[in-house]
């Protein structure tokens, strides 16, 4: 059957996420006590599968919306090294690799995210700070087993332009990596999937050139760097489908604390698309100056 004939189908929402962990009581405690989670159903089975799989608990809290969160917990077998004081770390991204794995929670509304985090801290968890992404804003926190727990609000609904702007840097992202791979090497700088994302743009709408071109989706939490582009005399800004274009001749540098972003939003504030070298991409400045193609 090719994917032509296949029906259309479409996803309810999520049903539950699953860790595995090593530290019954204090999950219990953690999930069911200190975030009032109700516990809503538990599998207790032999190990099935490989013969090495140890018997097991498998138990349900409730996360809301009919959603729940699960765990495993394996009779008799041992915590993994790799898991080892991971329980206290700080609700920071430490482990790149570890933390991506995490659930994220939809609470209603600023008042709600922060009466969260009255709760959390009442009950001696450690807490990170508000931290705004594009489209949410978020606080973690780390349950017994070092899994991050974030609870986040929605800033914006997602739009059309999200869409598209998401198949184009996927887009860019693969034909980056194509290109690299044929050339025996790794794309390991985000810079390389910004040009090529400029390059599909500037294809689009047929641009050319040298000098600097920054391409920025038309979203509220990039306005700000189109205002200030704007208001300057080194800086000409053109619209487009979906995106607005901010083009110079010579080197242009933005500050963050001018344009009033938060960090999270400004690593990712040519995330559009860019034609030139990002010479500069610190906490505090960018600088951007035309490339030599």
């Amino acid at each position: 059957m090719s994917a032509s004939t296949l029906p259309t189908l479409a996803l309810r929402g999520v049903d539950h996420t699953a860790r595995p962990t090593w530290k019954l009581r204090e999950t219990i405690e953690f999930y069911r006590d200190k975030l009032g989670l109700p516990l809503v159903h538990v599998i207790s089975a032999r190990g099935w599968g490989p013969a090495t799989h140890p018997d097991f608990l498998h138990f349900f809290f409730d996360s809301g919306n009919g959603s729940t969160i699960a765990f495993f917990y394996y009779l008799g077998s041992d915590q993994p090294a790799s898991l080892d004081g991971r329980a206290a770390m700080k609700p920071l991204p430490e482990d790149h690799v570890f933390d991506a794995t995490h659930t994220a929670w939809l609470v209603d509304g600023p008042d709600e995210l922060q009466a969260w985090k009255q709760r959390l801290e009442a009950q001696g968890l450690d807490v990170s700070v508000e931290t705004r992404h594009e489209v949410i804003e978020s606080i973690y926190v780390r349950d017994p087993n070092g899994y991050f727990v974030e609870f986040t609000r929605k800033l914006r609904p997602l739009d059309d332009i999200d869409a598209t702007d998401a198949a184009l840097t996927l887009q860019a992202a693969i034909e980056a990596e194509d290109a690299a791979a044929s050339a025996g090497r790794r794309v390991t700088a985000i810079d390389e999937i910004w040009w090529r994302k400029a390059a599909l743009l500037d294809e689009r709408d047929g641009r050319n050139g040298g000098g600097v071109r920054i391409y920025v989706p038309k979203v509220d939490e990039f306005a700000a760097l189109v205002k200030d582009a704007a208001a300057r005399g080194d800086c000409r800004v053109q619209s487009s489908e979906g995106y607005d274009c901010i083009e110079a001749d010579e080197p242009i540098e933005f500050r963050r604390k001018v344009l009033d972003l938060k960090p999270a939003v400004w690593y990712g504030l040519f995330t559009g698309g860019v034609h030139g070298r990002v010479e500069v991409l610190d906490r505090e400045r960018v600088v951007i100056a035309p490339s030599h193609a």
